[in-house]
């Protein structure tokens, strides 16, 4: 008997599927956090960008470490500056 089943999914394609559905989830969730990238490095996940507070970066970070679990994830996140300039701009 000849077997017609697809092979599983390797460990690598399983990734990709995961940091795919937390892209998704990012973009279209609570956070709607479009400026997020998110990079496989062999068997880590780099994410990069600009978020606009600590409070929002700390959530997505918790996300990923939870949807990519068992595989490491870093972070280049930012945090935008939202303080006031404390001079003026000359123009000239």
């Amino acid at each position: 008997m000849t077997d017609t089943s697809p092979p599983p999914p390797s460990a690598a394609g399983s990734l990709d599927y995961r940091v795919a559905h937390l892209a998704e989830h990012l973009a279209s969730g609570d956070l709607g956090e479009l400026g997020v990238r998110l990079e496989l490095r062999g068997d880590a996940v780099l994410l990069t960008g600009t978020v606009p507070s600590t409070q929002c970066r700390d959530d997505i970070l918790r996300m990923a470490r939870e949807e990519l679990a068992g595989h490491p994830v870093h972070s280049d996140l930012r945090i935008a500056g939202t303080s006031s300039p404390d001079h003026g701009e000359d123009l000239t």
